[in-house]
Formats: structure tokens, C-alpha cells, sequence
């Protein structure tokens, strides 16, 4: 790594947060696990052997802390005595959690239908890919990946909006 760690953080800082926003939707859990990220990059810079590009490598480490923040907040949740008690007590809590399992299932069908290329493209997007790399991996251009992405995107939403899946 030729860079030093604030020579990376002041050229992905950005990004990084940016593509964490993306996923969370919450601007200060997005700095904090942006934070994370990069003191954890720190801490593992020894192990980066230039595989993959640096910003590709903070992706990763950031998808990985995203993941590592849910499944914590997935275990601060109190464990129901029994599911009859939980049901009982959740109310439409349960519901919500359902529809929005149900949401995703149908969304990965409908992407699953699409062309390899436009699925890869999408995947790789939600993997935390930029538009370059996707174009490089896909062999179009930056646009084009960025075109394919959104165009995939609207039409699964507005489809799932027919399916009556989706409100905005």
C-alpha cells in the first residue's frame, strides 16, 4: 500500500460514507460505521496485499461492519418466551417484518429474471462496486453501468408497485 492511511481516508472517506448512506439510510450511523471502517482498515492494512483495488477493500470492510451492526441490533432484540407469546405481543410489528421479507423475495425473483449482465451489474452495485469497476468487470462504459442500474431498479420497483408490494 503506497498511500498512507490518511492519504486513503482523505481520497475514500467520501465514497465510503456515501455508499454506507446508501445502504442505511441514517447519516449519523452512516459516519460511525464509516469510522469503523477505517479503523478497522487501519488495524488490517498489514494483511491488504493489493488484489483488489484500495477502495474495493474499504467496500468490503464496510459492507462487513454494516452486516456486524445488524446482527448486533439483531441480538439486542428481547427473546420471545414462546412464539404464541411474541405473535400475541408484536402486533403489527410482525406484519411489517413479513411484507418486508415478502418485498425482498419478490424483488430477487424479478431481478432474477433479468439478463445476466443487468443482474451482475445490479449485484455488484448492491455489493458496494463503483460504476467504474462494474463497467471494467462488464466491459461498458462508467454511464452505461450506471444506465443499466437505475433502468434495472425503476422497472423491479415499479413492477413490485403493480404487485401492490411497494409504497412511496
Amino acid at each position: 500500500m503506497r498511500e498512507t492511511m490518511e492519504e486513503i481516508f482523505n481520497l475514500y472517506y467520501r465514497d465510503v460514507y456515501s455508499y454506507l448512506y446508501s445502504i442505511c439510510r441514517d447519516a449519523a450511523l452512516a459516519e460511525d460505521l464509516a469510522s469503523e471502517t477505517f479503523l478497522e482498515a487501519l488495524r488490517t492494512a498489514a494483511l491488504f496485499r493489493g488484489e483488489a483495488d484500495i477502495k474495493t477493500w474499504l467496500f468490503t470492510i464496510a459492507r462487513r461492519r454494516w452486516f456486524s451492526h445488524l446482527r448486533q441490533k439483531k441480538r439486542c432484540l428481547p427473546a420471545a418466551q414462546s412464539l404464541s407469546e411474541w405473535l400475541a405481543d408484536s402486533g403489527p410489528d410482525v406484519a411489517e417484518h413479513t411484507e418486508t421479507r415478502a418485498l425482498a423475495a419478490r424483488a430477487a425473483e424479478l431481478l432474477r429474471r433479468e439478463p445476466d449482465r443487468t443482474r451482475g451489474i445490479v449485484n455488484m452495485r448492491v455489493q458496494g462496486y463503483s460504476f467504474y469497476e462494474i463497467g471494467v468487470k462488464f466491459g461498458v462504459s462508467e454511464n452505461s453501468a450506471r444506465v443499466i442500474d437505475f433502468r434495472a431498479r425503476a422497472k423491479i420497483r415499479n413492477l413490485l408497485k403493480e404487485e401492490g408490494f411497494w409504497d412511496e
